[in-house]
């Protein structure tokens, strides 16, 4: 199971990277969005995470990118701090299929994304 991490955090990507490679996943990771884009087209991850505020390309930008995609339904997780409850709507209109505020549990982080990919 090929997992891609987007995330300009270094600490937040490290973290999350290494929790779901303990778990067993194949992680893939991007710094910004147009690495992220980049990546999400190269490695065909089964799961996308993607923080909602970043550089070049935001993950608003990345979710409707992959739920546009006509014939494979990748599930989407975002990220995002408080106050951003509008573009966390509008991450749902997109397509996103779940919402984790930061900072958050990386436990709840690997039953989402379980659950998502029901691995």
């Amino acid at each position: 199971m090929r997992l891609l991490i987007v995330e300009d955090d270094v600490l937040i990507r490290k973290t999350v990277e290494m929790k779901f490679r303990k778990e067993g996943f194949e992680v893939v990771v991007a710094i910004d969005g147009k690495d992220g884009m980049e990546k999400f087209e190269t490695t065909d991850p089964d799961i996308v995470l993607t923080d909602i505020m970043l550089p070049y390309i935001s993950g608003l930008e990345i979710v409707r990118a992959i739920k546009s995609r006509p014939n494979k339904s990748i599930p989407v997780i975002v990220f995002s701090t408080m106050g951003q409850e509008a573009m966390v709507e509008e991450a749902y209109r997109l397509g996103a299929d779940e919402f984790v505020k930061k900072p958050f549990s990386l436990a709840e982080l690997a039953i989402r994304v379980k659950r998502l990919t029901k691995s």
